[in-house]
Order: structure tokens, then sequence, then C-alpha cells
């Protein structure tokens, strides 16, 4: 087993507008973008279950030409809320990095 974080060039959150946050996960190699493709251990329903979500409220896609997996979840509290910790949503990627990948 091997951590996400091992397999990926670059594992980012972001914004994507003021009530959603987006995850890009990115590979250097079509070979680990794969291996993590073909595991199975990336899916909609894992991503939900790191962020305590139902799983139909993440969208996910894996983007073969760009050796990259994108998923989308509602933002927690809405961009500048008082309760919200990270107006940019830069820092809630950290769940997906231990993944492990088979």
């Amino acid at each position: 087993m091997t951590r996400l974080a091992e397999l990926a060039r670059l594992i980012r959150s972001k914004n994507a507008g003021p009530f959603q946050l987006t995850f890009d996960i990115m590979f250097e190699t079509e070979e680990k973008y794969l291996r993590v493709k073909q595991s199975g251990a990336l899916t909609r329903e894992v991503v939900a279950a790191h962020y305590g979500l139902p799983a139909e409220e993440v969208q996910f896609f894996f983007c073969d030409n760009a050796l990259a997996v994108k998923a989308s979840i509602p933002r927690p509290v809405f961009q500048g809320d008082l309760r919200d910790a990270d107006g940019h949503g830069g820092q809630q990627y950290a769940p997906l990095m231990d993944i492990e990948i088979p």
C-alpha cells in the first residue's frame, strides 16, 4: 500500500465559487495515474467519507488526458461566513493525502 500523497505530483484544493470546493489530484506519469485509477481506492464514495458527506453530493471524475482526478464538494460554510476558517479553500485537501492505494 502507498499513500496517495506519495503517488501524486500535486494534490490541491481551492474554491469553485463561494459554495463549492474543488480538489485536483495530478500525476507526473501515466503509470502512477493508472495505478490509482485502476485500484478502485479513489472514488466518489471515498471522497465523501473523508468529508462526512453523502456520495451523491460529490462530483468526481478522472481526466485521462491530463493524468488527473477532479472532485468537487459543497463547502461546509460559504466563503466569507464568520465560521469560514479557510477563505480560499486552499487547505482542505489534507484528508485526501493519506488514502491508501494498493
